[in-house]
């Protein structure tokens, strides 16, 4: 069994959910508890299997051979990994005869031109260990950081960097980052957390840029993004970024250490996380092992739940702070000592039987920190149920669990705000001026599907051919995430499950944080 030591939700106190989805139980059906353990785990790694090339042809030589062991990190949050046999392309013999230097770093520009790589341009420079802040964490590796760009249709472009580290730290792992919200830059935190850790590191702008798109904010609408208007950009973003610039990135490494990376992974959060699932369906071949966290994989729909919950709460139903709080603890009060710990933690919001009606005021008190108006309650109702379609009332997206009620702040306003509108304003009604309020629950939600939908989501169930291939999808969903709903990727994973068939999923699996936020932990618990 996966599992691994979960920094900040008091490891070795509290339980994570480990699901390999059982496609033949009940749906958000909780499949095993495990313990979090307080040490590191170990995660076994296939062989690579490779390809060499003669004439300008690849030669299958070798298969795979049996598992070795491999280290994981201890994040479980963040990094999880697993791997498949899958065949790499091992460049011609332009390699650098050491790769630990600022000189080997200079004349990587060289080796890569008369190399098969195809790009638009690529530039180099050595950083020195210690030398590179970002977000007050400095690099604890030296390495070759390469800037890079891959064209795409229309004259557009991929712009992206690989971190090289020297050759006595290298892992041999290859791994690509994700982006987050609507995109528009490389996350450096995340590569700097990869380089440090010995990976070849990767990571892109997802193919167009947030200063030329209001940093990728429309907040507070009325915000012509013009990314949204190019239907190649729009596929970029999320479908194909990733794919455009992964296999130059791990060609560099192959020319620059002489040899294939020996695995290769995905790693990416919310935005990322539908981009993990983006590569799983459409671009199977690329990656070992894809993790994905706080997927956001129903992109369109997970828009239109911010939209939904801030209708919920407009005038007389809105939710201050204050009766977030009072809701949430109430919930804790009733169902934090069901785990048999008493930590302010909500281990299982699912096993919680909390009734939002027994916060009502009584004897005439109203809207008070004690007590919720009768309004509230309904909204309160509404955000726990989640967006329906109005002439069918089929769900449209998942609601929120318990326990997650002081986090409601975000999907009261903000969120609507910047993810919503700008989809609604840019994609759907290309009306700068609409503000959603006559949003059609029925009719709307079908040009949401077609006209963003069909470009952004990756919720197909049929991830056969990743699957069949020998990929490892691993899911991190935080149980108190503001966002992204904890039972979206429960549900979805199940119908994945199902789809493919077989009672234990062992290519796939899902962990649900006790306490845990978005992409990380959640601000209100601790």
């Amino acid at each position: 069994m996966l599992s691994n030591q979960l920094n900040g939700f008091g490891a070795g106190e509290r339980q994570a959910y480990v699901s390999s989805v059982n496609p033949l139980g009940e749906k958000r059906a909780l499949v095993e508890r495990t313990s979090c353990p307080t040490n590191d785990n170990v995660l076994a790694l296939p062989e690579i299997a490779r390809v060499y090339l003669k004439d300008g042809k690849p030669i299958l030589s070798g298969k795979p051979s049996t598992w070795g062991d491999r280290r994981l990190s201890n994040r479980l949050i963040f990094i999880i990994f697993a791997t498949l046999a899958l065949a790499l392309l091992l460049l011609p013999s332009h390699a650098l005869g050491s790769a630990n230097s600022s000189t080997s770093c200079d004349v990587l520009p060289d080796l890569i031109r008369s190399s098969i790589l195809t790009l638009g341009s690529v530039e180099t420079g050595f950083v020195p260990t210690n030398s590179l802040n970002v977000s007050g964490t400095f690099n604890s590796v030296s390495f070759c950081r390469v800037n890079g760009s891959v064209p795409y249709p229309e004259n557009n472009n991929v712009f992206f960097e690989v971190w090289l580290p020297d050759t006595d730290v290298y892992n041999a792992r290859f791994l690509a980052v994700g982006n987050g919200g609507m995109a528009g830059t490389i996350d450096y935190v995340a590569m700097l957390e990869n380089i440090n850790k010995g990976f070849a590191t990767a990571g892109g702008d997802s193919g167009h840029r947030a200063s030329e798109n209001n940093g990728s904010n429309a907040y507070p609408g009325g915000v012509n993004l013009p990314y949204l208007h190019d239907r190649n950009q729009v596929l970029a973003w999320i479908r194909n970024s990733i794919a455009l610039f992964t296999p130059p990135a791990k060609d560099i490494a192959s020319v620059y250490y002489e040899k294939q990376p020996h695995h290769s992974y995905y790693k990416g959060c919310s935005t990322g996380g539908d981009q993990g699932f983006a590569l799983a369906e459409y671009h199977p071949d690329l990656f070992d092992g894809i993790a994905a966290g706080s997927p956001g994989n129903w992109y369109s729909h997970l828009a239109l739940s911010f939209l939904w919950n801030q209708q919920a709460t407009l005038g007389s139903r809105f939710l201050p702070q204050q009766s977030l709080d009072r809701i949430k603890d109430a919930v804790l009060d009733q169902c934090d000592a069901l785990d048999g710990v008493e930590d302010r933690v909500l281990e299982n919001p699912l096993a919680c039987k909390f009734d939002i009606a027994s916060l009502a005021c009584k004897d005439g008190a109203n809207n008070t920190s004690t007590c919720l108006a009768p309004e509230q309650i309904v909204a309160a109702k509404e955000i726990y149920a989640g967006p329906r379609h109005s002439e069918t009332n089929a769900s449209l997206y998942p609601g929120f669990d318990l326990g997650t009620e002081s986090e409601w702040m975000y999907q009261e306003g903000t969120l609507s705000l910047s993810f919503s509108l700008p989809l609604l304003q840019n994609m759907v009604f290309d009306d700068l001026s609409y503000n959603g309020s006559t949003f059609n629950w029925a009719t709307d939600v079908d040009a949401m599907d077609e006209k963003v939908g069909s470009l952004i989501d990756a919720i197909s169930p049929n991830l056969t051919s990743y699957q069949t291939k020998g990929g490892k999808l691993l899911v991190t969903q935080g149980w108190a995430d503001p966002l992204n709903a904890a039972a979206w990727p429960i549900d979805h994973l199940n119908e994945v499950a199902w789809v493919i068939g077989g009672e234990r999923q062992e290519w796939l699996s899902l962990f649900m944080i006790p306490g845990g936020g978005h992409c990380g932990g959640a601000l209100t618990y601790p």
